[in-house]
């Protein structure tokens, strides 16, 4: 039997920021940039943020030491986890992982700065854990089998995203690889996160990335704490790798540690939509711009994806036809494509502007989702699309193999910046916002991660005054 359980709390513990090549710490320097720019923006516009801080209020998670960027009140360590976490993937704009089919930095990334700010954990010391929830969280994912995990109704990012957590907030706590062992264990228990929103237009995608966070946070502790976790948590006869996937490969959960680092193969969103759709806003955007095509010209769209793919953002048709809400939005092709057919791209602000705009659903059903050959073969390397525009002055077609944001085709730093600046500006003033975003991109330096952090409280200057 493959003890993974045991292989990945060993990594978990033995990681050093030393050990961690140099491109990987800066990759995740960038993907925490990149995260906190969609928390902040989160915490103010996501409609289902107000419901959650509330719950939060009235359970007392409230008035702690640790902090929700973009916010001005503190949280308890929980509270923080579980508020960053949710607002983290609320928008739907945070980093993905191709091949892994999975969201990496919302369910880790709030866990460790929960931890950090417990303990006055160090920048290094961040980058470091942070690194290893990923590491950890990606290859459970790779090991299940994404497509056979979502199959089963689940959603890998937090399923997949608790461990990475428990990990990560472990290795920040100080745990060793028995108690990260048992914080696996613990975690095994809370490992959850339905697909069923897809149907229902829920809000619980986002909830449980944060749920992970949380419970990953709790999960370490209580291992700390002399807690025992369940043994064999991930290859046990009723672990992670059994219960959760009909044909996982507990080897793939392991392979690599060390050399091959994944983290590097995460990549960031250039739109506020599902992943699978980006590869063809591109190509409509490409096509849009080479042929000088106004939306008036438009017959008929054919939008091609992966399989996988296509079961997310292409089906049932009727219903990506006609979303109703910003959650159906993001997963609807059709709307994606009309939307950005219409402005020449898709920001954040357009869903409120276009999903009752009678032109934009109108264009959605001009618009078709197919499953392409070639990009369903590109996957799970690329979240490749194809696109076809039927005009009255004929067909243009086009593919895009590496969708811009991918680790091929990565963000420059002030690419990155821009959209950290689009998200947070509104929300924090702009001498706080310098000290954030320049904080993380030279985290290596900073001494205690609180003190960062401090900065990130909307509309306030707490920091600058040495609160």
């Amino acid at each position: 039997m493959v003890q993974a359980t045991r292989k990945l709390a060993e990594f978990a513990h033995g990681l050093t920021y030393e050990a961690i090549p140099t491109e990987v710490r800066e990759r995740c320097k960038q993907l925490i940039l990149d995260l906190a720019g969609n928390i902040v923006r989160a915490r103010h516009d996501a409609e289902s943020t107000k419901s959650v801080v509330n719950m939060l209020r009235r359970l007392g998670y409230t008035y702690g030491d640790c902090t929700v960027l973009g916010d001005g009140e503190t949280y308890s360590a929980p509270g923080a986890a579980m508020l960053n976490g949710t607002l983290a993937h609320s928008l739907d704009f945070d980093d993905t992982h191709a091949a892994g089919s999975i969201h990496s930095g919302a369910p880790i990334t709030p866990a460790v700065f929960a931890a950090a700010e417990l303990v006055g954990a160090s920048g290094k010391q961040v980058i470091a854990a942070i690194v290893a929830g990923y590491e950890i969280q990606i290859r459970l994912s790779l090991a299940l089998g994404p497509s056979d995990h979502y199959d089963r109704g689940y959603h890998p990012t937090a399923t997949c995203g608790i461990f990475g957590a428990a990990a990560a907030a472990g290795k920040i706590l100080g745990l060793n690889a028995d108690e990260l062992e048992s914080a696996f264990g613990i975690a095994l228990s809370q490992s959850a996160g339905s697909m069923q929103f897809l149907h229902e237009g829920g809000w619980t995608k986002r909830s449980h990335v944060g749920q992970a966070a949380m419970n990953g946070l709790i999960a370490a502790t209580m291992a700390q704490e002399g807690f025992k976790g369940a043994v064999d948590a991930f290859e046990g006869d009723a672990g992670f790798f059994h219960a959760y996937a009909p044909n996982a490969n507990p080897e793939r959960a392991i392979d690599g540690l060390m050399s091959t680092w994944e983290t590097m193969n995460v990549g960031v969103k250039p739109y506020p939509s599902c992943r699978y759709s980006h590869a063809p806003l591109d190509a409509l955007i490409e096509l849009q711009s080479k042929h000088g095509i106004e939306p008036g010209d438009i017959k008929s769209v054919v939008v091609g994806v992966s399989e996988t793919g296509w079961k997310i953002i292409g089906d049932p048709e009727d219903q990506k036809h006609n979303p109703k809400s910003v959650v159906d939005g993001q997963f609807s092709m059709p709307f994606c494509a009309a939307v950005g057919l219409r402005t020449g791209g898709l920001k954040w602000d357009d869903y409120e502007l276009h999903l009752k705009n009678p032109d934009t659903l109108a264009m959605c059903k001009r618009i078709e989702t197919r499953i392409d050959e070639k990009a369903d073969a590109a996957f799970p390397d690329n979240m490749a699309g194809s696109v076809s525009i039927e005009c009255a002055t004929g067909t243009f077609t086009a593919y895009v193999e590496t969708p811009k944001g991918e680790p091929d085709n990565f963000l420059t730093n002030n690419e990155l910046m821009d959209k950290f600046a689009g998200l947070a500006a509104p929300y924090i003033e702009q001498r706080s916002l310098r000290e954030l975003s320049s904080g993380i991109l030279g985290l290596e330096a900073v001494e205690d991660m609180g003190n960062l952090l401090k900065f990130s409280r909307a509309g306030s200057s707490l920091a600058l005054a040495g609160e």
